[in-house]
């Protein structure tokens, strides 16, 4: 996701500068990107220049995580220190990459962190707060030398089958219609919290 997001603002064109937080270099040149590499992202010391907006689309899974601390070390933690260093970098506006289900009341963990991580950030004071909560993502991971997932494969090949009778909520959403769709979002946004549902984010 975060590589889609990245994509979607280096095409827009209101866009004048970019700056990346994350562990490792994305691989991208571009005359307004600058990349900040920070060893641990729950403590980020990177001083960043004044800022409009924040996108955060960093995420990753129990399994991959290695267990349900690491993975909230992820999805609630990082997720907030990246969210609050942008904010005192100035940053008024900001779009994040949720999930469908996000809870902070639900007996399914993964939602449950979703929802906390919703929670605490809509308490950062951001003048306007988009949250995009998607469907399963529809993407190639190998490309991203991401591991397979074996459950995800087969919901997305049924899915793709009963597209049209699947109410649009409920669609796989590509990560890139997802990403357009947030930068559109959080650079119309009004004051306030807007969530942006997987049914908005197919293309029309």
């Amino acid at each position: 996701m975060g590589r889609e997001v990245l994509a979607a603002l280096l095409a827009d064109k209101n866009t004048r500068a970019i700056h990346t937080i994350g562990r490792r270099p994305t691989g991208v040149r571009d005359p307004k990107l600058t990349e900040h590499q920070v060893t641990d992202l729950t403590a980020i010391q990177a001083e960043l220049p004044a800022l409009d907006d924040v996108y955060i689309a960093l995420g990753t899974t129990i399994k991959v995580a290695g267990s349900k601390a690491a993975f909230r070390a992820v999805d609630l933690d990082a997720v907030l220190a990246v969210a609050r260093a942008a904010r005192k970098a100035g940053a008024t506006r900001a779009g994040v990459v949720s999930a469908m289900g996000a809870n902070p009341r639900s007996p399914v963990f993964y939602n449950q962190v979703k929802g906390e991580m919703e929670q605490q950030l809509a308490s950062l004071g951001f003048t306007s707060l988009v949250i995009a909560r998607p469907s399963l993502l529809d993407g190639d991971r190998s490309a991203l030398q991401q591991p397979g997932r074996a459950a995800e494969g087969a919901g997305l090949a049924l899915m793709r089958l009963l597209r049209p009778v699947i109410p649009a909520n409920y669609r796989a959403v590509r990560a890139a219609d997802v990403a357009r769709a947030l930068v559109h979002a959080v650079q119309q946004a009004r004051p306030g919290t807007r969530l942006l549902l997987s049914g908005e984010m197919h293309p029309v």
